[in-house]
């Protein structure tokens, strides 16, 4: 298959989106495929208001066309919703070439944590954006029937998977303090949830790991808590390994992969019971939900480590990409026999 991605999320961002990609792209290739991808590097962009390390191209329909004329896919994947998404989605319409996309960050909801706009308002320019895809792939069972019941269709399940050797409990800590330790890894920003793990009454050490438009001011606000920036690679694992409950805030994630690499980490996990964390930790004793998150952090220390690592076991990307190739290929190749390695199509048949 000669496979083309389009995303607005690229390095050197670092977030879920992007480790979904990278991880995804990789497994796609060594499973033969030919995989070419449309991102921000490629363009002039600027920083996206609120989020500066965000880049948005500028100006770049006139390259996405030459891009995709040029690598002639028989498979189009458009992964989000920003310039290049939309750039891409024109295109494929205006020349009839199927697509599909993915629904990976809930942009109603973040939208309007930063301005009055009715999430209404943001539903309403999403189920249009995703409407002509031949399949929507979204993270999780939940995820899927909140969208159906908003009106969202052709959705497909697309789950995530994590690398176990990358994230190990065998891996030093990075950090010596006072136990227990509580983290939350990930952006820092008010769509996180974040206040509401620094407001708990824990005992030891809450640990803050990432970057974002929020680090600042909750730096100024919560002196007593460690902030120690973005990491990355075996320095990322050794943080996870430093603590004894991961903590996610977060109610608006699609799925959270930092908790799959906590878990993978021997680290339990205490969240609240939303889509996400439901999806992974539930039929599980990995970790807890409850919507008293104070209760669930102090629960969660009572799990062992190996119980948590044995659960992200589980999960692997190789089967997250071969779940996204089969979507692609049920999505735009269902009504005929595809014949995906045929490179003199540009489009499938």
């Amino acid at each position: 298959m000669r496979l083309l991605i389009i995303t607005d999320a690229w390095a050197p961002q670092v977030n879920g989106v992007v480790r979904t990609l990278q991880s995804v792209i990789e497994q796609c290739r060594a499973l033969g495929h030919t995989v070419e991808v449309i991102a921000p590097d490629s363009f002039r962009s600027i920083p996206c208001p609120t989020y500066p390390e965000i880049r948005l191209a500028v100006g770049a329909g006139r390259g996405v066309r030459k891009r995709i004329a040029e690598f002639a896919p028989n498979a189009v994947h458009i992964a989000t919703e920003g310039p290049l998404g939309w750039a891409a989605r024109r295109y494929c319409l205006r020349n009839a070439i199927p697509f599909t996309t993915s629904y990976h960050t809930r942009f109603p909801e973040y939208v309007s944590a930063r301005f009055p706009v009715p999430e209404s308002w943001g539903y309403a320019v999403m189920r249009w954006f995703h409407g002509p895809s031949k399949g929507m792939m979204v993270a999780t069972d939940s995820l899927r029937r909140e969208l159906t019941s908003k009106g969202f269709k052709n959705i497909r399940s697309w789950t995530r998977g994590v690398d176990t050797e990358q994230f190990n409990p065998d891996i030093p800590a990075a950090l010596d303090l006072k136990a227990p330790v509580f983290a939350y890894i990930g952006r820092v920003s008010v769509e996180k949830n974040l206040q509401a793990f620094l407001d708990l009454d824990l005992p030891g050490t809450k640990l803050v790991v990432g970057d974002g438009p929020q680090k600042e001011e909750l730096e100024d606000a919560y002196p007593d808590v460690v902030f120690s920036g973005a990491k990355h690679g075996k320095d990322l694992a050794a943080h996870y390994t430093s603590a004894d409950v991961f903590v996610f805030p977060s109610k608006t994630d699609t799925f959270g992969l930092v908790v799959l690499e906590a878990l993978a980490c021997g680290v339990p996990v205490a969240a609240y019971p939303v889509p996400g964390p439901k999806d992974v930790l539930t039929g599980s004793s990995a970790g807890y939900l409850d919507d008293d998150l104070r209760q669930a952090a102090l629960d969660a220390l009572n799990i062992p480590s190996g119980v948590a690592r044995s659960h992200a076991l589980a999960f692997s990307w190789k089967a997250c990409a071969q779940q996204f190739i089969d979507n692609i290929r049920e999505s735009l190749w269902r009504e005929e026999s595809p014949t995906p390695d045929a490179k003199a199509k540009r489009v499938p048949i």
